[in-house]
C-alpha cells in the first residue's frame, strides 16, 4: 500500500514485540534457507504454495506462501493478507466496503481508513496485480507479534474511478512499488489477531533488502 505509512509512524512498532527483532535486516523465509523462528518440526516440511485472490474484476492479489510455518503464524499472516486485500476492496468500492476495519485496532484502523479515503476523495481506483511474498513472523512475545511481508505493486495502476481510464502515476511512485510492509499484530480476548500498527521500509532501507529479487 504505497504511501500508507507516514515516516513518523514508521519509526514505531507495536508494544510487546522484541526490539532486537524489529531492527534486524529482513530475510524472507527465515534466512539461511530454514523455517521462520518458532516453526515446529511437524510443519517444517509443509510445501510452499501460491494463492490468488480477486479483489474485483480488474485487480487481484497473489500471495506466495512459504513452507514450514506453524498454524499460529499462519493466522497472523492471514490477518495481514486479509487487511491488505480488504483495504483495496475499500478503494475499488469507493469506500463502501469497510470490512478491513474489523481486522484493525484503533491506530491502524485510523491510518487505514485515511489511506482508503485519500483514493476516494481523489476519485481514484486501481487495477492490475499486486504480489505478497517473503511472508514471515519475525518476532513474538506473549499475545503480540511482528509480521514482515514483501509487497510488489509494480503491476498495479491508478485509474479514474468514474471512467476506468488509466491515470499517470504519482511522482516517485515507481521507486516505492516494491517495499517491505511490517505490521504489529495483537491477539484479542476473542482469540482473533488484529493489526495494531503498520510500518514501512523502501528497498533502500537495510530492513527491506530481503525484498530485492
Amino acid at each position: 500500500m504505497r504511501g500508507l505509512i507516514a515516516p513518523a509512524i514508521a519509526a514505531v512498532l507495536t508494544a510487546g514485540c522484541a526490539a532486537s527483532g524489529a531492527d534486524r535486516p529482513f530475510i524472507p523465509g527465515g534466512g539461511e534457507g530454514g523455517p521462520a523462528a518458532g516453526a515446529s518440526a511437524t510443519t517444517a516440511g509443509a510445501a510452499p504454495r501460491t494463492e490468488t485472490l480477486a479483489v474485483d474484476s480488474g485487480l487481484k492479489v497473489i500471495v506466495e506462501w512459504p513452507g514450514g510455518i506453524t498454524a499460529e503464524h499462519t493466522e497472523m499472516l492471514e490477518t495481514f493478507r486479509d487487511a491488505y486485500v480488504g483495504m483495496f476492496k475499500g478503494v475499488v468500492t469507493r469506500g463502501r466496503d469497510e470490512h478491513y476495519m474489523t481486522l484493525m485496532e484503533l491506530e491502524a484502523g485510523k491510518t487505514s481508513f485515511e489511506w482508503v479515503k485519500k483514493y476516494v476523495d481523489k476519485k481514484r481506483s486501481v487495477r492490475g496485480t499486486a504480489r505478497l511474498f517473503g511472508l514471515k513472523v519475525s518476532s513474538v512475545q506473549d499475545r503480540a507479534a511482528q509480521v514482515d511481508v514483501c509487497v510488489d505493486e509494480t503491476q498495479v495502476r491508478y485509474v479514474d474511478a468514474r471512467t476506468g481510464q488509466d491515470l499517470p502515476a504519482e511522482p516517485g511512485s515507481d521507486d516505492e512499488s516494491v517495499y517491505l510492509q511490517s505490521a504489529g499484530v495483537h491477539q484479542g480476548d476473542d482469540g482473533n489477531w488484529r493489526i495494531k500498527l503498520f510500518r514501512y521500509a523502501e528497498l533502500t532501507n537495510e530492513r527491506a533488502k530481503g525484498c530485492r529479487r
